[in-house]
Order: structure tokens, then sequence, then C-alpha cells
């Protein structure tokens, strides 16, 4: 569109023309019918009017705005200018000898449009808001001016260079300087001292701010704020509202204020009274619709409706079963795939590491769902919304801090919001649910409301929880779990083996909404009345949760989430301190001998005191001794894995002392699914190590990031079998209430979907993300807002940003290229033969010539009447030299049609290589053994898995890239090949784990019929730890943690074939053996007092 009028005399005809066809234009674009925003000297960008009365302001008003040259704010989208030589025109500034502002200046007009993108939609169908009056329509567009006024500086910004011999603008080169502070961890000094030798180093015209404070504060128009909301010291309500102007706790009639410090007399300041706890509240609407506003998120939030592959396969919680459950009660809700799906997480940290054992601080963080799988996980898309302060954690009273959010959240599902989605160009009304909470399980009662103590702990089984107390052991212990038996199972006769009692219910059903509303009502009716609850029954409900506020959660059939991450710490706890006997953490010592003996189970193992007046105990069935501590643990202590794949264990391992602690979460997670199982091996009888190893199985599928109904409901069966195998071996201590809830885990994988979007892996890195912003430790929580608002600017504006490192766009930690010294070598006749034959048979550019080398191998064949496995071997030997014979036969017609790159590898490799140390493939780094050996970590593992034939493991000796005359380069490996023939290189033991044995080995490379090459791209890593056996290692497969399997089509399934649950050992079944031998009789008893 010609916008030559703009500079034209306002009377003129071309400019009337001109102002009528923008007019026009922009009301054709408009997403307000007969509104547009008016680009008027007065009204600058910041009113919505009818579209005659902005003609009127154009032609006989003040005239268009000056430089408004990319109209978009009227429906033109920045790379959809006619005229891209024109740009914002700058008042008094001398013009770049035609050098485009780069840099990110394109980036950051996008970004521009996107932030300022909602002026547009501010005035309804009709003249003016619902319920709202011309007058107080016309104030609040007044009032806009003020935020076009900052779009427009802005713009003029973008478009400014620094001076006249850059490419940069001044914003684009602020928001990259900032995003490099933010990036590195630069202190508020240091970056302040780089901005003034900056400044030196610039002319003195150049725009750049002078501190830290200056440039905050000059990014702080594109950012979204938080708000201050006093809080009463003890908890108990929330200054805000019709409450903002109180002085004191209506309940427990607290001051709100601090206490007055005595000013000394004379003294000039004036004192300000400061709250004693303040809530920090993000409001989540505008980051919301932040996310519709962005062509950058924009697309993936209706991922989980139009990118997901529905095949019935849970790879997403929008598979599970809760997600369905909602979209048919609510179809008006799932009809727009916009509306948003929130999990909320929290959890308390201290900010002071070490210097403080007392103080917690709560964020309260939210995600989105629609996102896809590898987004909405990652820290850039958790949204924070409160900040709870210390210094005590909020307990029961976490209702009342989260009053604000739920606010928002009640407005997000009865009212919804105007948002305007950059994708269509349009707006709709934006709602939003929250699906469920993700929290530890202490959060899990202040969350719910139901207390996860006592008796009835379980927040699963809820009031048919069966727990029994243990006199000596003070606690509750929850063994009932021959109720998810079938109904004839003869363990549910068994009185010896399990807690004395004969088991004839069935598995807890799941209360209904109604069933749980009722609960409540009579939990506030005898609060109101002040009644207790009968002696004989306990009451875990302790509140109504605020959350029962929102009118569809009664309904939601997954309302909190048990994590995975600390269950499997618990039980890796119980199972490592009990075998070994650790005194702070076994659950086998006097007092639970004591529990035995006086609940009258399992007699053998009941202390008795001898002839010399002292107490002995016999060795139970799992008792190590320690020879079996020292085996098991040097197996933790040797090990070497991969590079990233997880800490080093063996730090943790005390071989003198027979104990291991200092673990991480992730460290038991690694134990539990991978080193644990392939350490028991051989350390305790098979009655008691089979169960552990398939509990190992267990929660090494239920972690898969793909899973399959048919699985689920295999290990829902599984389950029930291992726990009672374990209270069959493990004193009842053993069974606290986070070993009883991994009963439940297979059903919340149903409802939910895979456990990578619900548990609290992801929220701990974010929470360790917030203890890093933590600056001031006066105001650890104003340190983490402040620091959360400019991380939150910078993760927004650096998807802006063009051809710059950026938290999108940075590197991987391995990325794929070789690494280290690069060695020139000469490849001898062998190994030039050797690689070339490997190249040619594992390229399908090579087949045609294949196949025409095997169809006149067979036509031979049938005269001589050999086998197809000569004939093969043949073909193998004779194919190099007949491929370049055959080329060499043909003349240059026939060459030209058959291509350079065949043409050029008959000749073969050249003579000169590069040879390598380390070199990473997908991602996955991989170094000779050579180097290897000396590393902490363990990289020299390869794995091929041949089309219909065996699996080969080896160890890489040599990383060698070679060139042909066509300059085309292959990366190959060669590797020490273990033998794949039974017992002799490769086996698998009773339990199904694969060792390898490489004594003996194939294909060498002595030989020229030898085949030790692979290609780069066709290994997997696998890492391999030292069996008991000499020289035998037991094989562990390895997966990068950032592979999503998303499907390939409706009704297709296809597992990579390096995924987890491929190579578990499944083929682990628990046996039903009413003899377990419950002590070690072999062994002699231990002296307790």
């Amino acid at each position: 569109m010609d916008k030559s009028w703009m500079k034209m005399w306002r009377g003129s005809i071309e400019y009337m023309d001109g102002a009528l066809a923008f007019v026009k234009f922009a009301s054709e674009n408009s997403t307000t019918k007969g509104y547009i925003v008016c680009p008027c000297k007065k009204c600058l960008l910041g009113r919505t009017l009818p579209s005659d009365v902005v003609y009127d302001h154009l032609t006989s008003g003040k005239g268009i705005l000056e430089g408004y040259t990319e109209w978009i704010m009227h429906g033109e989208t920045l790379n959809a200018s006619v005229d891209r030589e024109a740009t914002y025109e700058r008042p008094n500034t001398a013009q770049v000898d035609s050098m485009p502002v780069q840099g990110g200046s394109s980036g950051m007009k996008d970004m521009l449009n996107d932030v300022f993108a909602m002026h547009n939609v501010r005035v309804e169908e009709g003249g003016s808001q619902k319920g709202v009056d011309a007058e107080t329509v016309e104030a609040e567009m007044e009032d806009s001016n003020v935020g076009a006024k900052k779009l427009y500086d802005l713009l003029q910004d973008a478009d400014t260079p620094l001076h006249e011999n850059t490419k940069h603008s001044k914003l684009g080169a602020i928001v990259r300087l900032y995003s490099l502070k933010c990036m590195g961890g630069w202190s508020n000094s240091s970056f302040s001292m780089l901005l003034e030798f900056i400044n030196e180093l610039l002319p003195p015209s150049a725009p750049l701010p002078k501190d830290t404070y200056e440039a905050k504060k000059y990014m702080s128009d594109l950012g979204l704020g938080y708000e201050k909301i006093s809080a009463c010291r003890n908890g108990c309500m929330l200054f805000w509202r019709e409450n903002a102007m109180l002085d004191n706790c209506t309940s427990c009639k607290e001051s709100r204020w601090k206490e007055k410090i005595i000013e000394e007399e004379g003294s000039s300041k004036s004192s300000k009274r400061k709250p004693v706890k303040v809530l920090r509240w993000f409001p989540l609407i505008p980051r919301l619709q932040r996310l519709f506003m962005s062509h950058h998120t924009s697309p993936h939030m209706k991922w989980h409706a139009q990118g997901r592959t529905k095949d019935g396969v849970l790879r997403h919680p929008a598979d599970g079963e809760a997600w369905k459950a909602f979209d048919e009660r609510y179809p008006d809700f799932a009809s727009d795939a916009r509306n948003v799906r929130l999990g909320l997480a929290s959890d308390g940290f201290n900010p002071y590491g070490n210097m403080s054992s007392s103080h917690s601080i709560w964020p309260v963080m939210l995600v989105a769902y629609n996102l896809p799988p590898w987004m909405c996980m990652k820290q850039p898309y958790f949204m924070l919304s409160l900040i709870i302060p210390g210094p005590s954690s909020p307990g029961q009273n976490i209702d009342t801090y989260l009053e604000p959010l739920v606010s928002e959240l009640k407005e997000l599902w009865d009212v919804g919001v105007q948002t305007f989605d950059v994708c269509s160009k349009n707006t709709f009304t934006m709602r939003s649910a929250l699906m469920w909470t993700i929290n530890d399980f202490p959060a899990y009662a202040d969350l719910s409301g139901w207390s996860t103590k006592g008796k009835k702990a379980c927040p699963c089984c809820m009031h048919s929880t069966k727990s029994l107390w243990l006199t000596y052991g003070g606690k509750y212990c929850f063994m009932g779990h021959r109720r998810w038996l079938p109904p004839e199972h003869k363990w549910r006769k068994n009185k010896r083996h399990f807690d004395g009692t004969q088991e004839f219910d069935g598995p807890p059903g799941v209360p209904d909404a109604d069933e749980i509303m009722r609960q409540l009502e009579e939990v506030k009716r005898r609060k109101m009345m002040g009644a207790a609850a009968p002696a004989e029954e306990e009451v875990s409900w302790k509140r109504e949760s605020v959350f029962f506020t929102l009118p569809y959660w009664k309904y939601q059939l997954l309302r909190h989430n048990i994590d995975v991450m600390h269950t499997e710490k618990n039980v890796v706890d119980n199972i490592i301190g009990t075998l070994l006997g650790m005194t702070s953490k076994t659950k086998d010592n006097l007092k639970a001998r004591q529990d035995l003996l006086n609940l009258g189970l399992r007699p053998e193992l009941h202390p008795f005191t001898a002839d010399n007046n002292k107490t002995y105990m016999h060795a139970a069935c799992f008792t190590m001794t320690k020879k079996e501590k020292t085996d098991f643990l040097k197996v933790l202590h040797d090990v070497r894995v991969p590079d990233g794949y997880s800490s080093n264990v063996s730090r943790c391992v005390k071989l003198k002392e027979c104990t291991i602690g200092g673990l991480k979460s992730h460290d038991n997670h690694i134990l539990m699914q991978q080193l644990m199982p392939i350490a028991l091996r051989g350390s305790l009888t098979d009655p008691v190590v089979r169960p552990l190893i398939e509990l190992s199985g267990f929660f090494r599928e239920i972690c898969s990031k793909t899973l399959r109904v048919e699985d689920l409901d295999r290990l829902e069966n599984r389950i029930p079998i291992i726990l009672c195998q374990l209270e069959q071996i493990f004193p009842p201590g053993f069974f606290t209430i986070m070993v009883h809830v991994v009963i439940h885990l297979v059903r919340e994988c149903k409802l939910g979907g895979p456990v990578h979007y619900r548990w609290m892996y992801p929220v701990e890195r974010c929470l360790g993300r917030y203890k890093n912003l933590v600056r001031n430790k006066a105001a650890p929580e104003g340190s983490i807002a402040e620091g959360y608002i400019v991380d939150e600017l910078l993760t927004f504006c650096s998807r802006y940003l063009v051809n710059a490192p950026t938290v999108h766009n940075r590197l991987p930690r391995n990325q794929d290229a070789p690494r280290g010294a690069k060695t020139p070598i000469k490849l001898d006749r062998i190994t030039m033969i050797q690689a070339h034959r490997y190249i040619l048979f594992n390229s399908d550019d090579f087949l045609p010539l294949r196949n025409m080398h095997l169809d006149s191998l067979r036509e031979t064949n049938k005269m001589e009447h050999r086998s197809e496995t000569l004939l093969r071997k043949d073909h193998m030997d004779r194919f190099c030299d007949w491929y370049q014979a055959h080329v060499n036969s043909l003349d240059e017609t026939r060459r030209n049609e058959l291509g350079d790159k065949l043409v050029c590898h008959a000749k073969g490799p050249m003579q000169c290589a590069v040879e390598y140390k380390r070199y990473v493939v997908n991602g996955t780094l991989f170094r000779v053994t050579e180097s290897d050996i000396t590393k902490k970590t363990q990289n020299n593992g390869v794995c091929v898995t041949t089309v219909d034939g065996p699996t080969y493991y080896g160890k890489l000796t040599r990383i060698i890239e070679v060139t042909y005359y066509d300059e085309t380069r292959y990366v190959l490996f060669k590797c020490d090949w273990a033998d794949i023939k039974p017992n002799k290189g490769y086996k698998k033991d009773s339990y199904g784990f694969e060792l390898v044995n490489f004594t003996n080995l194939i294909h060498t490379g002595e030989q020229i019929t030898d085949d030790p090459f692979v290609l780069s791209s066709q290994v997997s890593q696998v890492f391999y730890v030292d069996d008991s056996h000499p020289n035998w290692a037991v094989v562990v497969k390895t997966k990068s943690r950032h592979v999503f399997d998303v499907g390939e089509g409706e009704g297709h399934y296809d597992v990579p074939d390096d995924s987890y649950h491929e190579h578990e050992p499944f083929n682990i079944h628990v046996a039903g053996d009413d003899d377990i031998q419950c002590a070690r009789t072999e062994l002699p008893a231990t002296q307790v007092i």
C-alpha cells in the first residue's frame, strides 16, 4: 500500500484519499466492528474510536502520527510492510548511510507488536464495554495514551542505532546485554561496571543506560509486575480488598505492622510503617494472555488438541482419564483448544542454605499443560504466582495465601478474559481450569486438607486405610496390601507370614464428589459445634481446602498427585538402610523385634536373653554379612556412568564403615532403577532379591515417558504381589506410609498420564533457581520477586533476539561435533579395505549396485550349487573389487548417469585420514577407551542393533574420519566387540540381566575379512558395571532425557530401540512360596543389649 500521502499536506487530495484508504484497511483488519485505534498526533494510538471519527482526526485534526509507517496496530505485520526501505522517522536524527538497523532490531519490533497487541481490543461491539458508560470508557482511553506513548518511544528505540557506525539498535543492545547478565549470573555491581566501560568506548551520543538501575527501569515497560499484599503474622487473613485498610487481624487481633523503632530525639527521619508479612502476588491473567500474544508460544497452546497423536498411548496428561473425564463433563470448555489447563506446584525451601535451618519460603508456581512435552515442564514456562513469606511454613493456613490466585481462577472459569490470539489475529474469551497440584507428601496435607499423619494417613484409601500401631516403634505401619490380591489368592488366608490375620476385604473404593462433600460438611459441622470425633474413629479431614470453592474441583478425578520422586527416595532409604543395618535408617532393630514379639509374629526373629543376661537377635533373611555388604557397596563404589547421566554415586559410599549416605533425590532414582538391582545379584537369597529387583522394574516402567494401558493393567496386578512378598520379608516398621502409597501410583498414571508431568524434579530445579536469586539476605522474598520479574522479562524478550545466545537457543552440553585434538593419520591397507567395505554395505546409495553384484553371483551359483551363506560371503569379499572394475568399465556417458558420488567412491577412501579421541553423536559423548580409562565417567560403551539380528556390544577404541575423492566424509567407530555366542562373550543371568565378557572378542580387525567398524550414526551408548564373576560385566543401556516419543500417526506406536522400558528385565515373577525362611540360621545371633 502506498504510504507517501502521510508526508503530504493534510488539505491535499492525495492526503485525503490516502487517509480514507488507511481507514478502510484498518476497519477490514479490526477485531471490533466499526472501531479502530486512532493514530493521530493527539490520540497517539491510545484510543479506540469509530472509523469515521478517526478519519476526521486524521484530516481535520493534527494529522497522522509522524513515523508511523508500519501499521502494526491496524493489522499490518512487520514482515508484510511493502516499503521495507521506510523506517520509523526519527526527528532531528541523522540518517545512517543506508545501513539497515539489525542485530535484533526486526525481532524487537516483532516483540513490541506482540506486547502491545491488546491496545486494539479495548472496546467491544456497540461502542462501549459491557456495564460501563461512555464517560468511563473515554477516561480509560485517555489513560491508555500513556501506554501508547511508551510503545511509540520503544518503537523509535528499536529503530535507533547506537551510533552511525553500528547496526545494533538501542533497544536490541540493552535487551541483549541484560540477557547476558542473567545468563551469566552477573551481579548488579559488575553489570554497572560493564555498562560504564561500554559507555566510555561509545560516542557521547550513544544512548545506553549508565548503570543497572537505569537499564532495569528502561526495560520495566516491557515486563509484568507483581503486587504486595500484607498478611497477618499468624497467617489468619490477608489485608486485601475490603480488608485493605484494617490495622489488626480480625481473628487473632494481632497488629498488621511491625513494632515501631523509637527514634532519637531531634531525628529528621520520617517513620514509615512496615507490615509484618508481605505476600507477593504475580497476577496470572496477563501472563496467560502473553502466551497467546507472542507468535513464538501461541501456536503451541493448542498442541494438546491439534498436535498430539491420539492412538491410546499415554504420552501427555491429555491422554489420561482425568483430562478426558473433564472434557466430557464440561464440553463447552473443551470445545476451544485455547482454554488453558493448569497444574499448581508448591514446596518450601530455605533461602539461607546452611546458615539457618528454620526459615522457609513457599513459592507457588503454575504450569500450562496446553504446551507440548518439550516445553511445558521447562523452567522458562513455569509461571510464578505467589511467594508465601517465611520464616515458617504456612501449614494449614496456606489457604489464606492462596486467596488471590483462587480468585483469579474463579474469574477465569466463570467469566473468562478477552485475549488476543496472534495466530488467528482475533480476540477470544480465554478460560482456564486447574487440573491438579504437584507437591511432596507433607505439602499434600497442606493443599488438600487431609492429614497425611496418623492411622488414616493414606489420602487415596482415606477412611478405608488399614494401619497397625507398633507399640515399641511408636508409629503406625501400613501392611494391608492383600486387599488388592485376587479374591481366591492363597495369601489372603495366610496368617503366619503376614500380620496374623486373614484378609477377605477388597480394595478400597474411590469416593465420588458427593461423598467427599458430605465428609467435608460433617467436618465443618463438628467444628462449629465444637464436637470431637468418635473415639473409635479418627477424622483425617482437617479443613475444606480453598480449592473446593472452584466449581469444578470436586469433580476432578485426580486432585493432588503422590510425588514419585519423594516416594522413590523414601523406598530406597528404607531398603538400603535396612539391608546394610545402618543405625539411623534401619527398620530392623530391637524395637522392631519387640513389636514382632508383641504381635506374635515370626517367633524365630523374637529377641531372646541368654544365660549371661544379655539380649540377642537372630539374623533375619535380609541381614547381610560383612562380606556381602562390602560386595554390594563395592559395585556402587566402582561404577562409572556416562557423562551427564547422574552424579558420582561412589562419593557417597563408605566401604570401611559399610554405609552409604548423602544421596540426592536423583541419586536414589538411579540407585532404584539401575544400580541397586545389579548390586543385589548374588548378595542375598533369591526370595529376598527377586521382589526387590521387580520393585525396581516397577518404578522403571511407571517412569517411562510413554505408557500403554495394557502395561499399566499388568503393573496394577503385579504391584500387590510385590508388596505382599515384601511383607513376608521385612518387619512391619518397614511399611511406612510412603511405602504403602506405591500401590496407588499406577492408578494415578492412568488418570494423569506419565509421571514426568506430575513429579517434583522440574519443580525442585525451579526452586533452586529461585534460591540463587536471593542477593539480599535481609529480604529474601523481595530478592526472589525482583529477580523473577527480570528473568521473566528476559525469557520473553530473548525469543525475539536474532543471532544472539539466549536461554532458548544456547548450545547443548554435548553438541554434535568432534571434541579435542584432531590427529592426521595414514590408513594401512587392511584398515582402508575394512572401512571402505563397511561404508559401501551400510549406505543405501550403493544398494542398486549391491543387488546387481548379488544377482550376478546368483547366476554363477546356479552352476556351482553353493549355499546362500557362501553366496553372501562371496558377496562381502568380492563386491569392492567388482564395484571398482564395474565403474572403470563404464564409458563417460554412463558414468555421468551414475553420478559423481558413486564414481568417486569406487576409487576407495583417501589414505590420509583424521583420528579423534572424543566425538559427540546425537547429543551423546563418546570417548575411546585409552582416554576413558582415566576418567570418573564411562563413555566408551557402544551398542549396535542389527535388523532382525543380534545386538552387539563393544568398547570404543578408535574414532576415524575417512574422506573420499568427492570430499564426502564418514566418521567410523572402531570397537572391541564381545563374542555374542552364548556363555562365551554374552549371556543372560536368571534375573534377565545381559552380561558381556571382553576377553572373548570377535572382529578384532587383524584379518582382512573382519568387520570392526560401525558408522557413528548407528551406535547407541551403554555402560558396563563389573560383575562379581571375573571378566564379566552387566550391560546398562541409556537414553537421552531430551528425547520425546510423540507418535507417528493414528493407531501407530513406535518405541525407540534404546528406550528404558524395552530392555528392563521383566521376566522376573514373584512365586508364592509359603515356606520363606525368616531367619538366617547359619549366621550367629547379634548382641543388642
